[in-house]
């Protein structure tokens, strides 16, 4: 059968791509899982420090407010408040516009050099020390700004560790087994942050075992806990996965020249891979739901449904449970049937079941209990077949390129969600009508994936 593509001219061609592994490789089942716990060694860093503990508790309360600030009541003090969310906002956004510049090219660099596990080693390290240092925000204003520096920081290194990592999954899968293997590794990820905010709940409970914990020294031991939990189980990965070789024909060009070939990848994607390029686009859009149904979950959950603190804790241990166990599953799922079409089952059920949530604002703490934790059946799902559609998507010797772009597109419409949260709850008045903004951004990701004609796989 013919290419049904257009032949491409030699100067538009991308350069070639490594030989396609042999489907029926026998990949050692010590290097799936190492590489999987790299999810499991990162996991904390999004679940306990930038969710549901370290920022949502710690570095949005009163402790940053001046002493005239606490004092105030009502909606003076939410505005109070609402002055360090935006901050924090702001930190993560500036951090994103840095993740688009650079994610791509380091990636593109990666696979030219073969460098994917030592990049990997080098963000993955810095990530953890900047978590680390988290230690020395004390609880008084002056710090803040240190605060979500730090986290901004971490959100940028942490998110460029992660092409690398997601580009080494080519390594540990072929292309019949990657949709469980990228579950997998969503799976223990989850499970890794149910684990980190049950230790969490236990020292809470056992009130530090009478350790003094005043001056935010209790989140502050959290983040040195997160920094060596990152260290320690990212060490099999680096032992026991092999590096990437470099790829064949791939120029090795100085960082600013590596702008120029990124451009010129983008053109050739756009001309001669055009659904890559559409998907690229339109999982930006539904990954920023995604991010949207976990980002102000916690906050829907207290500020809606009026859950205290423990509560909300509690309902992050059961949403990563949820979560880890019905990714592993959907990886047959992908597998058998596609990720396109798990995509787009998991995100059209999120639709349905987000308005359900909106519906259903008055109707106390157990319906959210309980439409909560099905939202959470679908969130990795989508989250871990997007990862394996565009590994088996992408030709060989380009995914840290490719990947990095994935990054970089995601970053480029990270604002949707928390524009349209904001905007609804600031023209209508009530934390509730928010749901709605995640709720279009979800429908707007379904509807662009449908268009896009992508990774179907018949079923066996």
């Amino acid at each position: 059968m013919t290419d049904p593509r257009p032949e491409l001219l030699p100067d538009e061609q991308f350069p070639a791509a490594a030989p396609e592994p042999d489907a029926g490789r026998r990949i050692p089942l010590k290097q799936v899982i190492s590489w999987a716990f790299w999810d499991w060694s990162n996991q904390p860093f999004n679940t306990v420090i930038l969710t549901f503990v370290f920022t949502a508790l710690y570095l949005t309360s009163d402790a940053f407010l001046t002493p005239a600030q606490a004092a105030l009541t009502g909606a003076a003090h939410e505005r109070a408040i609402a002055g360090l969310t935006s901050g924090l906002g702001l930190a993560i956004t500036l951090g994103g516009l840095l993740i688009a510049v650079l994610a791509p090219v380091i990636g593109q660099r990666s696979d030219a050099a073969g460098s994917r596990k030592r990049w990997l080693a080098i963000t993955t390290f810095l990530a953890s020390f900047a978590v680390g240092l988290l230690f020395f925000v004390q609880a008084d204003p002056a710090f803040f700004v240190l605060g979500v520096g730090l986290i901004a920081a971490g959100s940028v290194i942490s998110e460029i560790a992660g092409v690398q990592y997601n580009a080494m999954i080519t390594l540990v899968s072929t292309r019949t087994t990657v949709g469980r293997i990228s579950g997998l590794g969503w799976g223990f990820g989850y499970i890794g942050g149910i684990l980190a905010l049950v230790i969490v709940v236990v020292l809470n409970t056992f009130h530090w075992f009478g350790l003094d914990t005043s001056n935010g020294l209790a989140y502050r031991l959290i983040a040195v806990g997160c920094m060596v939990w990152s260290v320690v189980f990212a060490i099999p990965l680096f032992v026991n996965v092999p590096e990437a070789p470099p790829a064949p024909a791939r120029r090795r060009v100085n960082f600013l020249a590596s702008y120029v070939e990124l451009v010129r990848d983008i053109v050739r994607i756009f001309r001669h891979e055009r659904p890559l390029f559409w998907f690229l686009l339109a999982s930006a859009v539904f990954r920023d739901g995604l991010a949207g149904v976990f980002t102000f979950g916690a906050v829907i959950a207290a500020r809606v449904f009026h859950f205290s603190t423990n509560e909300v804790i509690v309902f992050g241990i059961a949403a990563n449970l949820i979560a880890g166990v019905t990714t592993i599953i959907a990886g047959r799922f992908d597998d058998r049937f596609g990720p396109r079409a798990v995509i787009l089952f998991s995100l059209g059920a999120l639709t349905v079941v987000a308005l359900a949530v909106f519906a259903a604002h008055d109707a106390g703490p157990t319906i959210f209990w309980v439409l909560g934790l099905i939202l959470c059946c679908f969130v990795g799902p989508a989250q871990a077949a997007a990862r394996s559609l565009l590994a088996t998507a992408t030709p060989r010797g380009r995914e840290g390129e490719i990947f990095g772009l994935y990054a970089t597109t995601g970053r480029a419409a990270s604002f949707l969600s928390p524009a349209l949260w904001t905007l609804l709850i600031a023209t209508l008045g009530a934390t509730y009508w928010g749901i709605l903004g995640i709720v279009v951004v979800l429908l707007a990701g379904f509807v662009l994936t449908a268009l896009v004609r992508i990774g179907g796989r018949t079923a066996a």
